[in-house]
């Protein structure tokens, strides 16, 4: 099997950060379980819970926009280094705090996840340091891996804190529900910790140094895409050495449309958030906190499931055609949740489906981007594109916990699922031509 030979032989760097998107998610995976319930417990409401998850996405936004883009300036080693101490510091603070100016300031700064998606600037560097660091032809393995293994770790985080919360009740070690929360971020911060050591691990390679192994000559290409501003997909830099702030012209065309698929698509995302997920199963099932770590450990186990066969189906359709396949029977699973409220298995059941498929497209989407930029620009549009998707995200939350507070927080789940459908189908009109030049060049041996 292909993904077996590529996980075998992949160099060093690419397996540390591996093992930093697993160590990351697995932090996160643990926060989305009591973050919502956590500042429930510390007497916010539901619409100022909104708040709180709106403005952290948005302070994320202008963090990671700064740490992206001059990420290859300062050292991507050195951002991710400094992103990953944040993480520890603000573990402690949620631990130990409960003002909410204090808490959301080390909400932003020290990238706690309102979800148990990816945030802050830690994502756009480690993809764009795998494309520097792998040819293309390997690169949909080596996508899918890093995929499956952060999704593994969310997986495992949400059974990880089902299971420490309820050991904490049995043994007396927390006399509330507030003090098991604490603990969790407390364990956050451990996780953290590790993240640190193993940024401090790699090596000078994963920095740019504008040597990449791709260079394409198909003078046919711009007839295979959307218009001439996208040509050529990836090309050699004239100038090597040469680290400028600025984006070219190419890419700034191809750039605009990538966040209005990717934007539209963020901001359903952002209407029904994993944390918002286990508040409603919480409130509309009444699900114990195993109960609740369980459900979303089958989740995410499902999902990181579906990583794998993304890349097959990335190499057998094209990066575009394989996210229209998963993407939009993911928006109509979401649309159908509630309608199963007084069903707990079938809910569930619906909720799997989301997830088996909702995560099938980030593979594609990777290739997709990673082939239609230019290496020099690389981590800054990665950057902003994640930006975008935050800011995007950071509206959502808002209109979600005013839903929440006069009992609609079931209505989410159809504006969630629609707004990702729109989103595919923006996709296709505007990308689905290159389909056919990116699968020659990712399927060359």
């Amino acid at each position: 099997m292909q993904i077996v030979k590529e996980v075998r032989d992949a160099p060093k760097d690419i397996k540390l950060l591996w093992l930093s998107v697993f160590l990351r998610l697995l932090a996160y995976g643990l926060t989305n379980q009591v973050l919502t319930l956590f500042l429930r417990a510390i007497d916010m409401t539901e619409d100022k819970i909104g708040i709180f998850m709106s403005l952290t996405l948005v302070g994320d936004v202008f963090c990671s926009y700064i740490l992206t883009w001059y990420a290859d300036s300062w050292g991507r080693r050195n951002v991710l280094i400094y992103g990953s101490i944040m993480m520890m510091l603000s573990g402690l603070v949620f631990n130990y705090f409960e003002n909410f100016y204090i808490l959301l300031t080390f909400a932003i700064f020290g990238v706690i996840s309102p979800s148990s998606d990816e945030v802050g600037p830690f994502k756009s560097i480690e993809e764009s340091m795998i494309a520097h660091l792998s040819p293309m032809n390997r690169r949909p393995e080596i996508y899918a891996m890093h995929a499956l293994v952060g999704t593994m770790g969310s997986a495992l985080g949400a059974i990880s804190c089902g299971i420490f919360i309820d050991l904490l009740k049995k043994m007396t070690w927390a006399t509330s529900d507030l003090q098991c929360y604490k603990l969790v971020f407390l364990l956050y911060a451990l996780f953290a910790s590790g993240k640190v050591i193993v940024m401090l691990l790699l090596s000078e390679k994963t920095e740019l140094d504008g040597r990449f192994h791709d260079h394409i000559e198909d003078e046919h290409l711009a007839e295979a895409i959307v218009n001439d501003e996208m040509v050529p997909l990836i090309e050699q830099l004239s100038h090597p050495n040469q680290k400028s702030n600025k984006l070219s012209q190419e890419t700034v065309s191809v750039l605009v449309k990538l966040l209005v698929i990717f934007m539209v698509d963020s901001l359903g995302s952002g209407f029904m958030t994993s944390g918002w997920m286990v508040y409603y199963y919480k409130n509309t099932f009444a699900m114990s906190a195993v109960g609740l770590g369980m459900t979303f450990f089958v989740s995410q186990f499902v999902m990181a499931s579906s990583t794998i066969p993304s890349s097959i189906i990335a190499r057998m359709f094209g990066p575009v055609r394989a996210t229209l396949l998963v993407q939009i029977p993911s928006g109509i699973f979401s649309i159908l949740i509630p309608f199963a409220e007084s069903y707990l298995p079938i809910s569930i059941l619906l909720l799997n489906c989301h997830f088996l498929t909702t995560a099938m497209d980030v593979t594609p989407r990777q290739i997709l981007l990673t082939n239609i930029i230019k290496p020099k620009d690389l981590t800054k549009v990665m950057g902003i594109v994640n930006i975008g998707k935050t800011f995007s995200r950071c509206i959502g939350p808002i209109f979600t916990g005013i839903l929440a507070k006069m009992n609609y927080l079931w209505l989410c789940y159809i504006i969630s699922g629609s707004l990702v459908i729109t989103a595919d189908f923006i996709l296709a009109c505007w990308f689905l031509p290159i389909d056919a030049q990116i699968l020659k060049q990712v399927n060359q041996q």
